[in-house]
This record gives structure tokens, sequence and C-alpha cells, in this order.
């Protein structure tokens, strides 16, 4: 899953260690998150969302894995 995560600090003048305050989690977990290297639970996902105001699909970019089967 990709996000905007940094984007979204940087738009609110927010460290990582500013946003793992407001969330709850470490400045390693909100810096894994952001590499992709780790994608949040649910509720952190809307913890994040929160903390900026916004959507989760505004941080959050599902991308859906195309169907490798050909029907026909």
């Amino acid at each position: 899953m990709k996000n905007r995560l940094k984007v979204f600090r940087a738009e609110h003048n927010m460290s990582q260690d500013d946003l793992a305050k407001k969330t709850g989690v470490s400045r390693q977990a909100i810096h894994s998150i952001e590499k992709g290297k780790y994608t949040p639970n649910l509720e952190l996902a809307f913890r994040i969302a929160r903390a900026f105001n916004a959507n989760i699909e505004d941080i959050f970019i599902y991308e859906e894995q195309e169907n490798l089967e050909t029907y026909g």
C-alpha cells in the first residue's frame, strides 16, 4: 500500500516524532509506514488521518492487484 504520509507531514509542518506522539506510536513506526515497510492497521490509519483532519483515502492509496487470469 502506498501512502502520502510524508507529504501530509510536510504540509502540516509536522515531524515524525510529532505525528508519533499524536497517534500513540513510535517515531520508528511512522518512519516504517512512510517507507512502505509497514502497513498500519485500520485503527492506526484512522488515527493518522484524524491527526491531519483528512480521510484515510487521502493519505493511503490502495492498489488492487490486477487479475492475472483471463476469462473468455
